[in-house]
């Protein structure tokens, strides 16, 4: 088995070429003050040659703004992987409230979807219908070609389905 990639910066990371997430002007300054302002409070995620996964745009601001070093922490995604301020005290400091509060809205307005990159993924087999209605995705990227070798789906086909929560259960097709 073969070792993963050795990260010590940001620099030694390599970012996704097919990130569907090309971010808004509004969320990327959003960002930048945030990272400037309360420093990292979120982690990126890397495949195990250090590829980023999760993060591109936070993995590039960091580094555009001086935040070189990384500290890296393996797992197999059996673990929540926690990232505590050591000085941050959410009972005493506003500013971990306002980093709260930072961290999702700009995740929130530094989405900007690339509809090219979005039908590479789907080509190459990435289901995109667990993430969009079928609207939605039309309405996103069009007409997308199914990868080689997919079956088409059989509205005739009776199937059974079950709520992994809630125990419901009903019956779709025919």
């Amino acid at each position: 088995m073969r070792k993963p990639k050795q990260i010590k910066t940001i620099a030694d990371l390599t970012f996704d070429n097919l990130n569907a997430n090309v971010g808004t002007e509004y969320g990327t300054g959003m960002l930048e003050d945030s990272l400037r302002t309360y420093g990292a409070g979120r982690s990126i995620l890397a495949d195990k040659n250090g590829k980023i996964i999760a993060g591109n745009k936070t993995a590039e601001m960091a580094g555009q703004i001086g935040i070189e070093d990384v500290e890296v922490v393996q797992v197999d995604g059996n673990r929540l992987v926690v990232v505590q301020r050591t000085d941050l005290d959410m009972d005493k400091d506003i500013r971990a409230r306002e980093l709260g509060i930072v961290d999702n809205r700009s995740g929130e307005v530094n989405l900007g979807w690339n509809p090219d990159a979005l039908k590479q993924l789907a080509e190459a087999g990435v289901s995109l219908e667990k993430f969009w209605s079928k609207e939605s995705l039309q309405e996103l990227v069009g007409d997308v070609k199914p990868p080689d070798g997919f079956k088409e789906v059989d509205e005739n086909i009776e199937t059974e389905h079950t709520c992994p929560k809630c125990g419901f259960q009903w019956s779709g097709g025919k």
